[in-house]
């Protein structure tokens, strides 16, 4: 139980790196500071966006910016309640996410490296709630097959 601890932490902060990089300096981001900033406050104004207006967007920009905000955040639903006993909880974990999203994506408005957007909070948290579903299933399925021998 211990190594699986370890290469958990491995994962998470391996992964944690390449995403800080991906928000920050990827995609040409450092390159690309815009003089003001760029936000959207207003849930479900770019989702909409992407989803009215399909044949606008390349298929690879919908795919990045709606499949990708949840996809690439579904691992962290499944470590954060492996790692930290903190997160063990759905509303805790969730509120320790959220903040830490939004953290993010403000850091990335001042700094202007990217748009803050609410709708990439709740993409984000929607992928790794989906996360925290496929770990807690398979805890549950752990424990049964674990009374189911004993």
């Amino acid at each position: 139980m211990r190594l699986n601890k370890l290469l958990a932490w491995i994962v998470f902060i391996g992964y944690s790196a390449c995403l800080l990089y991906w928000m920050f300096l990827g995609f040409h981001r450092g390159e690309q500071t815009a003089a003001e900033l760029r936000y959207n406050l207003i849930p479900f104004r770019t989702i909409e966006r992407y989803f009215v207006h399909f044949n606008a967007f390349q298929f690879e920009m919908w795919v990045i910016n709606i499949v990708g905000n949840i996809g690439v955040f579904v691992p962290f639903g499944w470590l954060m309640p492996y790692i930290f006993k903190g997160c063990e909880r759905f509303w805790k974990f969730s509120f320790i996410f959220i903040a830490a999203i939004v953290a993010l994506e403000l850091l990335q408005t001042f700094l202007r490296v990217g748009s803050g957007d609410v709708d990439d909070v709740i993409l984000n948290y929607l992928g790794a709630a989906i996360g925290y579903l496929l770990y807690s299933v398979f805890r549950w399925r752990q424990d049964r097959i674990v009374r189911v021998e004993l």
